[in-house]
């Protein structure tokens, strides 16, 4: 993922209101449903951190996040960054209420290129991955 690519975008309207979506992605133990079982604590906060590790094919991806914007129900934007290795994105949350169904926009910006010879950081890699986690991974966890 580059710098000089357009952002990754992701977006799905959920049948069940925007509260359950924010809450899906702000309490640790609704986010280790459907997102990464070994989150270790998260709050939807300013300045909040959290770090935990994800292995792949044998290579393991130290995730370092922070939290740099929130809007209650309305939006969240972190940082994402992986120890030891070079890059780092934001990830944006924005959820529209509409009636009672909820429209998510998850918006990854690449703000320092990251390597081109590990395939979890290629393009493709991250929205498949961000597909899985909100196509599927969440529509289930939320929708059942």
């Amino acid at each position: 993922m580059k710098t000089s690519e357009p952002p990754i975008v992701v977006q799905h309207v959920f049948d069940v209101p925007v509260y359950r979506v924010w809450n899906a992605l702000t309490l640790p133990e609704e986010m280790r449903q459907w997102f990464f079982p070994n989150i270790p604590e998260y709050e939807a906060k300013v300045g909040f951190e959290t770090q935990f590790t994800v292995e792949n094919d044998g290579r393991i991806f130290p995730h370092v996040w922070k939290v740099l914007e929130v809007a209650h129900l309305r939006k969240m934007v972190q940082e994402w960054r992986y120890e030891g290795y070079a890059g780092r994105c934001t990830v944006s949350y924005t959820l529209e209420a509409i009636k009672e169904l909820t429209r998510l926009t998850v918006t990854v910006t690449v703000l320092e290129d990251f390597p081109d010879n590990i395939p979890e950081f290629k393009k493709e890699s991250c929205i498949a991955g961000w597909e899985y986690f909100i196509l599927q991974n969440l529509k289930k966890y939320l929708e059942g």
